[in-house]
């Protein structure tokens, strides 16, 4: 089953942080990730994507202007019905990593998607909105993001796996 992880990423964090759910996203069986910045999406892994996972750094309190400008240019890619998920890596708790997460979700779910994190019903590590890295716990944020790519794999094999035999 492919899933997707869409990202920008201007210094390298958000792209690192992606690849840390996608290596916990093939520790489920049966899971191939395509990993794309926004600049060089695979436009027919994504189509044949049962989930995809959207990733911003944050700035000024909100997503990076290059996923807004995706989002509205973006009519020509079906996503409804697939799990959308979302995180973001930010400089600072203050930063408003929940605001660019929620400015996500907000376009996941005017394009059809199924919004799932896992939240806190999965118990420890709790991920409520979406996976958050800050600059002060980066490299202690990895298990969680790694967490965080297992349950989304793990979700689209619950909710999809019998619809491809």
């Amino acid at each position: 089953m492919k899933l997707s992880i869409l990202y920008f990423s201007k210094n390298g964090h958000t792209k690192e942080m992606a690849e840390v759910i996608a290596s916990g996203m093939k520790s489920v069986q049966g899971i191939e990730v395509g990993i794309f910045d926004l600049e060089h999406i695979d436009d027919e892994f994504l189509a044949e994507s049962k989930a995809v996972v959207f990733g911003t750094p944050t700035y000024y309190a909100n997503t990076c202007w290059q996923i807004k400008k995706w989002f509205d240019e973006s009519r020509n890619y079906k996503l409804e019905g697939k799990i959308g998920s979302v995180f973001a890596t930010a400089d600072y708790a203050q930063g408003g990593a929940d605001t660019a997460i929620l400015t996500i979700i907000n376009h996941l779910m005017v394009k059809g998607m199924l919004v799932y994190s896992g939240g806190s019903a999965l118990g420890q590590p709790f991920i409520h909105l979406g996976a958050v890295a800050l600059k002060e716990n980066f490299e202690q944020s990895k298990p969680m993001f790694e967490v965080f790519g297992q349950r989304i794999a793990s979700k689209a094999i619950e909710l999809f796996a019998s619809k491809e035999l």
